[in-house]
């Protein structure tokens, strides 16, 4: 099988723990998924199965876009709820104070990860280090908040709509929101929305995937992933061209490509410049 399966992940499961579990329902060890997201967190898991896992590299830069819980007057070692308190402060603000800070939030910012974090520093994972006890200097990082909005506010909590890069910590943002708004933050919940080109309505509950005795009717054509793109269908000699992995000239504008054989099948995503057509990669049936 071959394919992508948007998961609605639930709260309690690792990002690898669904991929492990999902070897086994479509029996096969070609398995990868579309950005971690943390066992407390819910929502929107690609899982790319079979040949689809060719196009994972390109989730790794896919914008996200999420909800969260900020809840104001606790700060965590983990920053969020289910860490250690480390400090609690009395939260005396209106909706207004919240919004006027939102703005330094937004656009391109400068980030601290998280201790608890799976990133590595000199070949040991943060997390593994905090669980120990050990704090050491993490490098600020550059992300970018495309949108950050507040839904509801209700006194010591908020809910916010977070659309961002690759690479952001929803939990250190709301740490950094509730220690710019001078009570400290942490996250309550997590649900991501959107991960790239998927949305939540067109995830699939893990359990009714872990149930089905169909699981292959859920995986969609890896071009969906590239939908935003627009298509084209070659001629028998560009197609050819395509699979013995050159380039070669087209009539159109600059840009990024969805490239499709006569029969319908998708071949590759294709860069063009210059009147050339590139491979950027392909993914035709061996």
């Amino acid at each position: 099988m071959n394919g992508i399966v948007i998961v609605d992940k639930p709260a309690g499961w690792t990002s690898q723990d669904v991929t492990a579990r999902l070897r086994r329902v479509f029996n096969t060890r070609r398995i990868g998924h579309g950005g971690t997201l943390d066992p407390m967190a819910t929502g929107v898991l690609p899982v790319f199965v079979g040949r689809a896992t060719r196009g994972v590299e390109f989730f790794e830069h896919a914008e996200k876009t999420y909800e969260a819980v900020l809840r104001l007057g606790i700060t965590t070692d983990t920053e969020d709820t289910t860490g250690t308190v480390l400090e609690e402060k009395e939260v005396n603000l209106s909706q207004a104070d919240l919004l006027a800070i939102l703005p330094q939030f937004r656009g391109k910012i400068q980030q601290i990860p998280p201790m608890y974090s799976a990133l590595k520093v000199n070949g040991q994972k943060l997390c593994d280090l905090a669980r120990k006890g050990r704090e050491i200097q993490r490098q600020p990082r550059e992300i970018e908040i495309f949108r950050l909005e507040c839904l509801e506010f209700t006194g010591d909590t908020a809910r916010l709509v977070v659309r961002c890069s690759k690479g952001t910590y929803i939990r250190t943002l709301c740490k950094d929101i509730g220690a710019a708004l001078g009570c400290g933050g942490c996250m309550a919940s997590l649900r991501r929305i959107q991960a790239g080109e998927y949305t939540i309505e067109e995830s699939i509950p893990l359990q009714q995937l872990l149930e089905t005795p169909e699981p292959e009717k859920y995986l969609r054509p890896v071009d969906s992933m590239f939908r935003s793109h627009p298509a084209v269908t070659l001629t028998e000699n560009q197609e050819k061209r395509c699979r013995n992995g050159n380039s070669f000239s087209v009539k159109m504008a600059d840009g990024t490509y969805r490239a499709y054989g006569k029969n319908g099948e998708f071949l590759m995503l294709a860069q063009v410049k210059d009147g050339i057509m590139a491979t950027i990669k392909s993914f035709w049936e061996v």
